[in-house]
């Protein structure tokens, strides 16, 4: 790790600031007269250049200025970011969001997605709560549409719904209740991951007696366990990234939005088990579609309940004092928002 000095700190500082602010490199002359104590254009110059053989800072090839380099944001972030306080508005914009009547975790967590964007005009997602042992088959209900065609819907404990159409001939209205009964006494109430070791074995043997082959809907049934398991991702303000994307890049943007378009590759870039926020920056996303931009995580924590992630994607360059701190205080409130919820459930 670089060793240095408080003056070249400051002027990595200046540098962040400036150029988040303007897109423009920054010069010694204006990095002088912006130094909090006097010192001359020449000093800051060796001090540029200090920091320019270090890998901090670069020169654009149109101006003699100088503008971050993924390093340089790297070293700013672990070593000189401050959170800003949110202000009174941000403050205001989550207490009022989180006020409203929710009847779903999804519900809550997608609100929370609209924050953040809201408030950091970037693109937001965020992670229903993982709740491994703790998610359970809730309800199950089948709905007869016409002679072929039943409606399967299942909701889990925390009030996540799947609901899929599927073809179900030759079976009578009486069939289909007696599948209900057998679903509601032997796995309603149950971990999700004891369902799923129940319809290999015993709810089969179970099925054969009412239905020659049940095969066909145990399977559904099971695929929709499986997307009830899995990582529910809401996204808001996706079309914020157009606001950064540099003219020669717009072309880049329709790939990225296919990639940031799919649960499972979200998954893949996001870490679920990133702790408290975290910033990763360019080529550390490891995809070439993300050279650019820079993704914000906060983990919020609900205890036995699970936990999950939310985040922010913008441009490198973004104010990050500003964007870790309404992460960090967005997931502390929806954390308190989840465990109330949580708790009102209980009761």
């Amino acid at each position: 790790m670089w060793v240095l000095t408080d003056r070249q700190k400051d002027i990595l500082q200046i540098i962040i600031r400036d150029y988040t602010r303007t897109g423009m490199p920054v010069g010694s002359k204006a990095l002088a007269e912006e130094f909090p104590t006097h010192v001359s254009s020449a000093t800051v110059r060796n001090d540029m250049a200090a920091l320019e053989s270090k890998g901090l800072i670069n020169k654009t090839h149109f101006s003699s200025g100088r503008v971050p380099s993924i390093e340089g944001y790297r070293y700013y972030v672990d070593n000189l970011v401050q959170p800003d306080p949110l202000d009174e508005g941000a403050e205001d914009l989550i207490k009022t969001s989180f006020n409203s009547e929710f009847n779903r975790i999804d519900e809550i967590v997608q609100e929370s997605a609209k924050v953040l964007s809201d408030l950091t005009n970037y693109m937001a997602l965020t992670f229903n709560p993982e709740s491994g042992d703790n998610l359970k088959l809730g309800g199950f209900r089948l709905v007869k549409l016409d002679d072929r065609q039943v409606m399967a819907i299942i909701v889990t404990n925390t009030g996540h719904v799947i609901d899929k159409i599927f073809r179900l001939a030759n079976v009578s209205s009486e069939q289909l209740e007696t599948i209900v009964n057998i679903i509601n006494t032997e796995l309603v109430g149950k971990p999700l991951k004891d369902v799923m070791d129940k319809l290999k074995f015993d709810i089969p043997m179970l099925m054969t007696k009412y239905i020659q082959t049940p095969e066909g809907f145990l399977k559904i049934f099971g695929d929709m366990l499986d997307e009830a398991g899995r990582d529910k991702v809401h996204v808001d303000g996706e079309l914020n990234l157009l606001k950064f994307a540099e003219r020669q890049n717009i072309d880049r943007l329709k790939p990225l939005y296919n990639l940031l378009g799919t649960e499972d590759s979200v998954s893949k870039i996001i870490d679920p088990n990133s702790k408290d926020v975290q910033v990763r920056i360019g080529g550390e996303l490891r995809n070439d579609l993300l050279k650019d931009y820079s993704i914000i995580t906060g983990t919020y924590d609900l205890k036995e309940y699970g936990h999950g992630v939310i985040a922010v994607i913008g441009p490198t360059r973004m104010p990050y004092s500003k964007v870790i701190g309404i992460v960090g205080a967005l997931r502390e409130e929806l954390t308190k928002k989840l465990l109330g919820y949580y708790d009102d459930d209980n009761d």
